[in-house]
């Protein structure tokens, strides 16, 4: 895989692109000295964390044929306080899916996305990020 990051501006504004030519933007906060441009590349990560498990999630739930109308993901992250640099220590989703969908199923598909298929879950583990989650079905 290849990225290729090209520098935007005269601050810390980045444009990501990778080999299908999808594009990013990067950027710092005001405070730090950027523009506020674009995704902090730590926010990045867990973007990452959502997409790679909902992937995962709708595949699994798609062989099990279950009938998915809706996903959403949200993602509530803490970062170290104090430390440099500042791993995530934490990250909690929570999963809303709608459609015909059995609540074990779902519940399994999640655990086995976050456990066992998610590569993103399982890089933030290797940094000891403790990852929790929950499901909410048809709410």
């Amino acid at each position: 895989m290849k990225i290729a990051l090209l520098r935007v501006d005269d601050g810390f504004n980045m444009e990501a692109t990778d080999e299908g030519g999808h594009k990013v933007l990067m950027d710092s906060s005001l405070e730090n000295g950027g523009k506020n441009n674009g995704v902090r590349p730590m926010q990045m990560v867990i973007m990452g964390l959502g997409g790679c498990s909902a992937i995962d999630v709708l595949m699994i739930l798609k062989k099990q044929r279950q009938e998915v109308t809706d996903l959403r993901i949200e993602i509530d992250g803490e970062r170290e306080k104090g430390k440099e640099p500042s791993l995530w220590e934490s990250a909690h989703l929570v999963f809303h899916l709608t459609g015909k969908i059995d609540a074990d199923k779902a519940a399994r598909a999640v655990e086995l996305s976050m456990n066992k298929y998610c590569s993103v879950a399982e890089t933030l583990r290797q940094g000891n990020t403790k990852l929790t989650w929950e499901v909410k079905l048809n709410a």
